[in-house]
């Protein structure tokens, strides 16, 4: 089991500056941590999003961290020219020394794709042409290629990243159907919904992975909860109760701006201790938090768990003492045995 990150660097409340500054201070604490990977959102003209150009916020993290890798979950291909990407991709993974995890999608939000002046009924398209490019470019001496939305002849492709032929692929799931692709092309996924859906998508995955044979554990199979740890369950659900309601209305902000609500919100009712109701995520002790991940994982058969442990209004020293002590006593409590 491998354990990650989840953020949408989300409006907590304070200064622009301080929220950057603060999250910078929490990455370094994953990466002592050793958590794996630290995945951020991608999102525009809302308060769910702060890192509206991921590639910034990745630059930073390459100089103020050492072995945490991190990537967007996901960069939203349409809103990007291709080379564009392929450049920033190649530099951020040559800055990290190759710890990059490149993460990919269409992007959900029609008001956000409205925003860029794209037609969101084009953008699934244009998102298949833009990977395609992207993989290519990654990938060669020069480019070409020639599409609907993308042309390009012979370009020379001076940068290239670390790893090759490219970092590592990563994708967000929603839905059981859409669970083939990603497991058939070797694409590390996170699962996303309540238990009885990543559930569904995982065993998906799985049952794609077999019948290809391709082995069952050769990628990251994620889940993301919603997870504040503190000494006790009282002091734990005091911050989450607190926390949760400014997250929550982030997150609905931009679509009630518009007279909707997002097409999931019914996962994320208005309070946390509902939200536990729901096996989507806990605020606890650590004996707690540790149950409740043991039970994640049988749930799910998942090999790596994404919890969001900063979100909406939670104070730094809360959020780092949270960091502490999932470290310390939760993390080990799912390392392999040792071998005999």
């Amino acid at each position: 089991m491998k354990f990650g990150i989840f953020d949408h660097i989300d409006d907590a409340g304070v200064p622009l500056g301080q929220l950057y500054a603060d999250r910078l201070t929490v990455a370094e604490a994953y990466d002592r941590a050793g958590f794996y990977g630290y995945h951020v959102a991608e999102h525009h003209t809302t308060p769910l999003g702060a890192a509206a150009s991921p590639a910034l916020i990745f630059a930073a993290l390459s100089q103020r961290t050492k072995s945490l890798r991190f990537g967007p979950l996901v960069y939203l291909l349409p809103f990007y020219h291709p080379l564009r990407l392929i450049e920033e991709v190649c530099m951020i993974d040559q800055l990290s020394g190759g710890r990059f995890q490149l993460g990919v999608g269409r992007g959900v939000s029609m008001y956000e794709t409205a925003a860029y002046g794209l037609d969101f009924a084009r953008t699934q398209a244009m998102y298949h042409e833009a990977f395609q490019v992207l993989l290519k470019g990654l990938s060669s001496d020069e480019l070409s290629f020639a599409g609907e939305f993308y042309t390009f002849d012979k370009l020379p492709m001076i940068l290239k990243p670390m790893q090759k032929p490219h970092p590592p692929l990563w994708y967000g799931v929603t839905l059981p159907g859409n669970a083939a692709w990603p497991a058939e092309n070797n694409v590390n996924i996170v699962a996303l919904g309540l238990r009885d859906n990543t559930g569904a998508i995982i065993k998906a995955y799985r049952d794609t992975r077999l019948k290809h044979g391709l082995d069952r554990d050769g990628t990251l199979i994620g889940v993301s909860r919603h997870i504040v740890v503190a000494d006790t369950d009282e002091a734990a659900l005091t911050i989450a109760r607190r926390a949760y309601p400014r997250w929550r209305e982030s997150f609905r902000w931009l679509f009630n701006r518009h007279g909707t609500e997002p097409r999931v919100i019914g996962i994320y009712p208005p309070t946390f201790d509902e939200l536990i109701a729901l096996d989507n995520g806990i605020a606890g002790s650590p004996d707690t938090v540790r149950r409740y991940i043991a039970a994640e994982i049988a749930a799910n058969d998942c090999n790596y768990f994404v919890p969001q442990m900063v979100f909406g209004g939670m104070t730094l020293p809360e959020s780092l003492r949270s960091i502490e002590l999932f470290a310390k006593e939760i993390m080990p409590a799912f390392a392999p045995a040792p071998r005999t």
